[in-house]
């Protein structure tokens, strides 16, 4: 009997990409806002060029935020530290653009609809900062039940990152970006056919030895010899040269990788960002909320894997949907599971913001390598297993 091979792929790109230094600025921005007042309403949105950085949005906080030291520190953590690379710390250009979050858009955030109706409870304070939809994902096939292409592209892109700050690699530049194609026999994922990697380097190096450093220092490195096969494809630096890159090479703009943000197009995507939003804003607390969700279902062994959508109303705290589908995995129906998710998981964003304890300066650490996935993310820990099946069993 034949076998049904398919395949997948999912990239993932380093900090120095351009689009990432956006969302590392950003996020950055956020952290000093919220470590000056937990309440600061921020919307950030960073833009760059050759030579430029351009920070805009919305900013409602207590505290004084020094924008231009903050784009400069993070562009020198990020390695962009000498004019040669098209874009440094010290020379590029800083403009801001700031305004007040709107008081439409607060009016709801501030009092949701349903406390406004004389409902009591507490976590009616706050409505969800927009309307949309967000999903959550989890499933069995890595430690970090997380699909296995998109954990491999990020390992591999921040072991790019790893071994140029750490000095074993003086050649490797900041941009940079992986490409996993897994192959999945019969719904499992078996081994890996394709690995794409592409850095940005010094004009000094041949291809030749790059290619050779990449594969042995990266991608051997990276992905375990298991998954490995005498027909997987290498390519390094396909085109043959990566010198100009970063913000020289493309312009950049905060949320422009948001499948990279996230499952690596396993999962379906609402098409909101995270990056430079805070918590009151559920585009992405409540995709972290739903991911949270997601895990402890699967951790629990109701399903092997499961994909959940939630939508909200602006200005409304109780979602207006919520709906799961475990992919003929769950060892219950997706009634029963949905219906223990509305009894152990509270979706409203005061809920969501207490539970996880979002209005702490902890984002600049998502904003490369995923949002999903990293142990030491709140929304990441299995807290509410037993909960789960005590709820499922009853």
């Amino acid at each position: 009997m034949s076998k049904n091979v398919v395949l997948f792929s999912s990239e993932s790109v380093t900090e120095g990409h351009p689009d990432k230094v956006c969302d590392k600025i950003s996020d950055s921005i956020l952290d000093a806002a919220l470590a000056l007042d937990p309440n600061s309403r921020i919307a950030c949105e960073t833009c760059c060029t050759t030579g430029l950085v351009m920070v805009m949005g919305e900013f409602t906080t207590a505290g004084y935020i020094d924008i231009p030291k903050i784009v400069r520190e993070t562009v020198k953590e990020i390695g962009y530290t000498d004019a040669s690379y098209g874009f440094d710390y010290k020379t590029c250009a800083v403009l801001t653009t700031i305004d007040e979050q709107s008081s439409d858009i607060a009016m709801g955030v501030d009092k949701a609809i349903e406390a406004r109706d004389g409902q009591s409870d507490i976590a009616d304070e706050i409505g969800a900062g927009d309307q949309g939809m967000m999903f959550g994902y989890a499933c069995r096939e890595t430690e970090e039940l997380m699909p296995l292409p998109i954990t491999l592209a990020h390992k591999l892109t921040k072991k790019l990152t790893d071994v140029r700050k750490a000095g074993e690699v003086d050649f490797f530049r900041p941009d940079g970006k992986a490409q996993v194609t897994v192959a999945y026999v019969d719904g499992v994922p078996s081994y890996v056919d394709t690995v794409v990697v592409s850095t940005q380097h010094s004009d000094a190096v041949s291809h030749a030895e790059l290619e050779k450093t990449v594969i042995e220092k990266v991608i051997k490195a990276v992905i375990p010899a298991q998954l490995l096969t005498a027909e997987t494809k290498f390519y390094v630096n396909p085109t043959g040269k990566f010198v100009i890159g970063g913000p020289q090479g493309d312009s950049g703009l905060t949320g422009r990788k948001i499948i990279v943000d996230t499952y690596g197009g396993m999962c379906p995507h609402g098409g909101g960002a995270f990056s430079g939003k805070d918590p009151t804003k559920v585009d992405r607390s409540a995709c972290y909320y739903a991911r949270y969700v997601c895990k402890n279902v699967v951790a629990a062994g109701l399903a092997d894997r499961i994909q959940l959508q939630v939508a909200y109303a602006i200005g409304k705290a109780n979602p207006v949907s919520l709906c799961i589908d475990t992919f003929g995995t769950g060892k219950y129906s997706d009634d029963s599971i949905l219906s223990a998710i509305k009894k152990v998981f509270d979706f409203r964003p005061y809920s969501i913001i207490s539970q996880l304890d979002l209005r702490r300066p902890v984002y600049s650490q998502t904003a490369a390598y995923g949002h999903f996935g990293n142990p030491d993310f709140a929304w990441e820990k299995l807290d509410r297993v037993d909960e789960l099946k005590q709820v499922i069993n009853k």
